[in-house]
Protein backbone atom coordinates (compact mmCIF):
# COMPACT_ATOMS: atom_id res chain seq x y z
CA UNK A 1 0.00 0.00 0.00
CA UNK A 2 3.09 2.35 0.34
CA UNK A 3 3.65 2.63 -2.82
CA UNK A 4 0.41 2.54 -3.93
CA UNK A 5 -0.01 5.92 -1.34
CA UNK A 6 3.34 7.38 -2.92
CA UNK A 7 1.59 7.35 -6.55
CA UNK A 8 -1.56 8.91 -5.58
CA UNK A 9 0.14 11.98 -3.32
CA UNK A 10 1.97 12.40 -6.90
CA UNK A 11 -1.06 13.53 -8.53
CA UNK A 12 -1.88 16.67 -5.70
CA UNK A 13 -1.51 20.16 -6.53
CA UNK A 14 -2.42 20.31 -10.55
CA UNK A 15 -6.15 18.81 -10.69
CA UNK A 16 -7.43 21.62 -12.29
CA UNK A 17 -4.56 21.78 -15.08
CA UNK A 18 -4.85 18.16 -15.68
CA UNK A 19 -8.88 18.99 -16.34
CA UNK A 20 -8.62 21.03 -18.18
CA UNK A 21 -5.01 20.06 -20.83
CA UNK A 22 -5.69 16.50 -20.99
CA UNK A 23 -7.87 14.59 -23.61
CA UNK A 24 -11.34 13.81 -23.22
CA UNK A 25 -12.19 10.30 -23.27
CA UNK A 26 -12.98 9.41 -26.74
CA UNK A 27 -16.41 7.80 -28.13
CA UNK A 28 -14.66 4.99 -29.70
CA UNK A 29 -14.13 4.04 -26.19
CA UNK A 30 -17.46 3.30 -25.52
CA UNK A 31 -18.15 2.04 -28.53
CA UNK A 32 -15.72 -1.22 -28.68
CA UNK A 33 -16.07 -1.74 -25.04
CA UNK A 34 -20.05 -2.24 -25.87
CA UNK A 35 -19.50 -4.17 -28.71
CA UNK A 36 -17.46 -6.60 -27.07
CA UNK A 37 -20.44 -6.80 -23.62
CA UNK A 38 -23.22 -6.94 -26.69
CA UNK A 39 -25.82 -5.22 -24.33
CA UNK A 40 -26.50 -1.92 -22.57
CA UNK A 41 -24.33 -1.97 -19.00
CA UNK A 42 -26.22 -1.69 -15.86
CA UNK A 43 -23.04 -0.66 -13.89
CA UNK A 44 -19.53 0.68 -15.04
CA UNK A 45 -16.53 1.36 -12.70
CA UNK A 46 -13.57 3.28 -13.56
CA UNK A 47 -10.59 2.93 -11.86
CA UNK A 48 -8.10 5.41 -11.47
CA UNK A 49 -10.66 8.00 -13.13
CA UNK A 50 -8.70 11.02 -12.01
CA UNK A 51 -11.00 13.87 -12.41
CA UNK A 52 -14.09 11.83 -14.06
CA UNK A 53 -12.67 12.97 -18.12
CA UNK A 54 -13.28 9.05 -18.76
CA UNK A 55 -16.13 8.41 -16.15
CA UNK A 56 -18.46 10.99 -17.02
CA UNK A 57 -18.79 9.56 -20.72
CA UNK A 58 -20.67 7.01 -19.54
CA UNK A 59 -23.32 8.21 -17.58
CA UNK A 60 -25.44 8.28 -20.98
CA UNK A 61 -25.08 4.65 -21.27
CA UNK A 62 -25.19 3.02 -18.10
CA UNK A 63 -27.55 3.12 -15.21
CA UNK A 64 -25.20 3.61 -12.23
CA UNK A 65 -21.41 4.57 -12.95
CA UNK A 66 -19.18 4.86 -10.62
CA UNK A 67 -15.41 6.51 -10.53
CA UNK A 68 -12.69 5.42 -8.09
CA UNK A 69 -9.61 7.87 -7.31
CA UNK A 70 -7.27 7.28 -4.09
CA UNK A 71 -5.92 11.62 -4.87
CA UNK A 72 -7.74 13.76 -3.13
CA UNK A 73 -7.43 16.50 -5.37
CA UNK A 74 -8.36 14.95 -8.35
CA UNK A 75 -11.41 13.32 -6.68
CA UNK A 76 -12.63 16.68 -5.65
CA UNK A 77 -12.62 18.24 -9.18
CA UNK A 78 -14.30 14.84 -10.28
CA UNK A 79 -17.43 15.57 -8.14
CA UNK A 80 -17.70 19.21 -8.52
CA UNK A 81 -17.48 18.27 -12.55
CA UNK A 82 -20.07 15.68 -11.88
CA UNK A 83 -22.50 16.99 -8.83
CA UNK A 84 -25.38 17.50 -12.11
CA UNK A 85 -25.34 13.64 -13.01
CA UNK A 86 -27.56 11.33 -10.75
CA UNK A 87 -26.40 8.24 -12.13
CA UNK A 88 -22.29 8.95 -11.26
CA UNK A 89 -20.59 8.68 -7.92
CA UNK A 90 -16.87 8.78 -7.05
CA UNK A 91 -15.31 6.86 -4.37
CA UNK A 92 -12.33 7.30 -2.59
CA UNK A 93 -10.54 3.84 -3.11
CA UNK A 94 -7.24 1.94 -4.55
CA UNK A 95 -7.97 -0.22 -7.47
CA UNK A 96 -7.28 -3.17 -5.56
CA UNK A 97 -9.35 -2.25 -2.49
CA UNK A 98 -12.97 -1.05 -4.37
CA UNK A 99 -14.82 -2.41 -1.70
CA UNK A 100 -17.71 -3.08 -4.42
CA UNK A 101 -19.57 -6.33 -4.55
CA UNK A 102 -19.14 -9.20 -6.19
CA UNK A 103 -20.08 -9.69 -9.81
CA UNK A 104 -21.12 -5.95 -9.52
CA UNK A 105 -19.91 -4.50 -12.97
CA UNK A 106 -20.82 -4.90 -16.64
CA UNK A 107 -17.79 -2.95 -17.68
CA UNK A 108 -14.40 -1.91 -15.66
CA UNK A 109 -12.01 0.93 -17.32
CA UNK A 110 -8.43 1.69 -16.49
CA UNK A 111 -7.99 5.29 -18.67
CA UNK A 112 -4.22 6.29 -18.34
CA UNK A 113 -3.65 4.96 -15.03
CA UNK A 114 -3.48 1.41 -14.88
CA UNK A 115 0.67 1.50 -14.69
CA UNK A 116 0.23 3.15 -11.44
CA UNK A 117 -1.29 0.06 -9.77
CA UNK A 118 -0.06 -2.88 -9.16
CA UNK A 119 -1.40 -5.67 -11.99
CA UNK A 120 -1.80 -8.80 -9.81
CA UNK A 121 -4.08 -7.51 -7.33
CA UNK A 122 -5.75 -5.26 -9.32
CA UNK A 123 -6.47 -7.97 -11.65
CA UNK A 124 -7.67 -10.06 -9.12
CA UNK A 125 -10.34 -7.21 -8.00
CA UNK A 126 -11.00 -6.56 -11.77
CA UNK A 127 -12.37 -10.15 -11.80
CA UNK A 128 -14.47 -9.91 -8.51
CA UNK A 129 -16.06 -6.87 -9.01
CA UNK A 130 -16.95 -8.14 -12.79
CA UNK A 131 -19.81 -10.76 -13.88
CA UNK A 132 -19.49 -13.12 -16.48
CA UNK A 133 -18.84 -12.25 -19.66
CA UNK A 134 -18.26 -8.59 -18.22
CA UNK A 135 -15.45 -6.45 -19.88
CA UNK A 136 -12.13 -4.91 -19.04
CA UNK A 137 -10.27 -2.05 -20.46
CA UNK A 138 -7.12 -0.59 -20.10
CA UNK A 139 -6.48 2.26 -22.27
CA UNK A 140 -3.78 4.86 -22.39
CA UNK A 141 -2.21 7.63 -25.39
CA UNK A 142 0.97 7.78 -26.38
CA UNK A 143 3.09 11.07 -25.38
CA UNK A 144 3.60 13.05 -27.25
CA UNK A 145 0.23 13.58 -29.52
CA UNK A 146 0.45 14.16 -33.07
CA UNK A 147 0.86 17.50 -34.74
CA UNK A 148 3.92 19.16 -35.50
CA UNK A 149 8.06 17.44 -36.01
CA UNK A 150 9.58 20.95 -33.83
CA UNK A 151 7.14 21.03 -31.58
CA UNK A 152 7.24 17.22 -30.76
CA UNK A 153 11.05 17.33 -30.63
CA UNK A 154 10.56 20.05 -28.08
CA UNK A 155 8.44 17.85 -25.82
CA UNK A 156 10.54 15.22 -26.08
CA UNK A 157 13.77 17.01 -24.86
CA UNK A 158 11.83 18.26 -21.89
CA UNK A 159 10.55 14.96 -20.76
CA UNK A 160 14.25 13.30 -21.63
CA UNK A 161 15.45 15.69 -18.91
CA UNK A 162 12.55 14.49 -16.78
CA UNK A 163 13.31 11.02 -17.04
CA UNK A 164 16.91 11.52 -16.23
CA UNK A 165 15.82 13.54 -13.05
CA UNK A 166 13.62 10.42 -12.25
CA UNK A 167 16.27 7.67 -12.82
CA UNK A 168 19.37 9.75 -11.07
CA UNK A 169 17.87 11.72 -8.06
CA UNK A 170 17.00 9.26 -5.35
CA UNK A 171 14.24 11.35 -3.74
CA UNK A 172 12.74 11.48 -7.08
CA UNK A 173 13.05 8.41 -7.59
CA UNK A 174 11.63 6.85 -4.43
CA UNK A 175 8.43 8.81 -4.53
CA UNK A 176 6.74 6.53 -7.33
CA UNK A 177 6.45 2.82 -7.72
CA UNK A 178 5.56 2.72 -11.90
CA UNK A 179 4.79 -0.66 -14.17
CA UNK A 180 5.78 -0.73 -17.99
CA UNK A 181 2.60 0.18 -19.77
CA UNK A 182 4.18 -2.57 -22.72
CA UNK A 183 3.40 -5.23 -19.97
CA UNK A 184 -0.46 -4.67 -19.48
CA UNK A 185 -0.94 -7.04 -22.29
CA UNK A 186 0.80 -10.34 -21.29
CA UNK A 187 -0.13 -9.21 -17.53
CA UNK A 188 -3.57 -9.56 -18.34
CA UNK A 189 -3.14 -12.67 -20.16
CA UNK A 190 -1.21 -13.99 -17.41
CA UNK A 191 -3.32 -13.75 -15.01
CA UNK A 192 -5.90 -16.34 -16.28
CA UNK A 193 -8.98 -14.32 -15.36
CA UNK A 194 -10.27 -13.45 -18.70
CA UNK A 195 -11.81 -16.41 -21.79
CA UNK A 196 -10.55 -13.39 -24.49
CA UNK A 197 -7.70 -10.86 -24.44
CA UNK A 198 -5.96 -8.20 -27.24
CA UNK A 199 -5.05 -4.97 -27.86
CA UNK A 200 -7.01 -2.71 -30.59
CA UNK A 201 -5.02 0.49 -31.39
CA UNK A 202 -6.53 3.84 -32.42
CA UNK A 203 -6.21 7.78 -33.46
CA UNK A 204 -8.34 10.25 -31.73
CA UNK A 205 -8.39 13.81 -32.46
CA UNK A 206 -9.14 17.11 -30.59
CA UNK A 207 -8.14 21.31 -31.12
CA UNK A 208 -5.31 22.66 -29.67
CA UNK A 209 -3.22 25.57 -29.54
CA UNK A 210 0.27 26.38 -27.83
CA UNK A 211 -1.46 27.29 -24.38
CA UNK A 212 -2.91 23.92 -24.48
CA UNK A 213 -0.23 21.82 -25.55
CA UNK A 214 1.86 23.92 -23.06
CA UNK A 215 -0.55 22.86 -19.98
CA UNK A 216 -0.36 19.32 -21.88
CA UNK A 217 3.63 18.72 -20.69
CA UNK A 218 2.06 20.50 -16.96
CA UNK A 219 -0.55 17.70 -16.42
CA UNK A 220 2.25 15.10 -16.70
CA UNK A 221 3.00 13.91 -13.22
CA UNK A 222 6.69 13.46 -13.59
CA UNK A 223 7.23 16.78 -14.82
CA UNK A 224 4.95 18.03 -11.45
CA UNK A 225 6.94 15.78 -9.18
CA UNK A 226 9.92 17.44 -10.15
CA UNK A 227 8.54 21.10 -9.67
CA UNK A 228 6.89 20.62 -6.07
CA UNK A 229 10.79 19.16 -5.44
CA UNK A 230 11.89 22.40 -6.80
CA UNK A 231 14.87 20.95 -8.54
CA UNK A 232 16.47 24.10 -10.35
CA UNK A 233 17.82 21.74 -13.36
CA UNK A 234 14.58 21.43 -14.69
CA UNK A 235 13.55 25.06 -14.64
CA UNK A 236 16.03 26.10 -18.27
CA UNK A 237 14.43 23.18 -19.93
CA UNK A 238 10.92 23.67 -19.02
CA UNK A 239 11.19 27.90 -20.06
CA UNK A 240 12.77 26.78 -23.65
CA UNK A 241 10.01 24.47 -24.02
CA UNK A 242 7.44 27.08 -23.37
CA UNK A 243 8.92 29.86 -25.60
CA UNK A 244 9.95 27.15 -28.53
CA UNK A 245 6.22 25.83 -28.06
CA UNK A 246 4.79 29.49 -28.24
CA UNK A 247 7.38 30.07 -31.34
CA UNK A 248 6.22 27.31 -33.15
CA UNK A 249 1.97 27.92 -32.94
CA UNK A 250 1.46 31.39 -31.79
CA UNK A 251 -1.68 32.36 -31.76
CA UNK A 252 -2.71 29.64 -34.45
CA UNK A 253 -5.56 26.81 -33.68
CA UNK A 254 -4.48 23.15 -34.99
CA UNK A 255 -5.78 19.51 -34.70
CA UNK A 256 -3.53 17.24 -32.49
CA UNK A 257 -4.22 13.40 -32.86
CA UNK A 258 -4.23 11.08 -29.52
CA UNK A 259 -2.27 7.26 -30.61
CA UNK A 260 -4.51 4.62 -28.28
CA UNK A 261 -4.01 1.21 -27.12
CA UNK A 262 -6.17 -0.62 -25.55
CA UNK A 263 -6.22 -3.52 -23.69
CA UNK A 264 -10.09 -5.16 -23.52
CA UNK A 265 -10.83 -7.95 -22.05
CA UNK A 266 -13.61 -10.96 -21.82
CA UNK A 267 -14.01 -12.11 -18.38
Amino acid sequence: MGNLKLNADRFKGFADIYDSARPKCPEKVIELILKYLSKKPSAVVDLGCGTGLSTRIWSDVSDRVIGLEPSTDMISVARKKSNCLKNLEFISAFSDNTGLDNNFADVVTCSQSFHWMNPETTLNEVSRILKKNGIFATYDCDWPPVCDLKAEIEYNKLFDKVKEIELTDPNIKNSLKRWDKNSHLINIKNSGKFQYVREIVFLNSENCNAQRFIALALSQGGLQAILKAEKDEIKPFLLSFKEKITDIFGNSEFEIGFCYRMRIAVK
